[in-house]
């Protein structure tokens, strides 16, 4: 079987994560790239004694779509209109792969922190739109 090492990639995870993976090479002696995280199918796996997955750019793409979103109808569409929108196209880029993961109270919170801010935001703007 042939190994494209150019798409794969060395992550240890388990009590010995800190260690190196640069000694692993294929059968024709390239060598593997070791990482501190990957993707897989847009879930980011980082190198921990335990299987964890980074929640930053799960975050990231939804405040990108959420503020495309926004930018688009959120001073003319009705705040309901908007919401719905947001729950429908934007809630699912920020909760995809999660089943996978196991998640810990923070990250959690972390999550909620991000729509909470966003929906305190839209709120705020909707209401200076509608005092001036």
């Amino acid at each position: 079987m042939v190994i494209n090492v150019r798409k794969s990639c060395c992550l240890l995870i388990g009590p010995r994560n800190d260690f190196s993976c640069d000694a692993i090479q294929t059968s024709n002696g390239v060598l593997f790239r070791g990482l501190t995280n990957c993707r897989f199918l847009d879930i980011f796996i980082v190198r921990w004694r335990n299987f964890k997955c980074s929640l930053t750019n799960a975050k990231k793409s939804f405040s990108r779509s959420a503020n495309a979103i926004f930018g688009k109808i959120g001073r003319i569409a009705p705040e309901e209109a908007t919401l719905d929108l947001i729950n429908s196209k934007c809630i699912p880029v920020l909760i995809y792969g999660l089943e996978a993961c196991s998640l810990l109270k923070s990250d959690l919170s972390s999550l909620d922190f991000v729509v909470n801010r966003f929906l305190m935001n839209c709120s705020a703007l909707v209401l200076y739109r509608v005092s001036t």
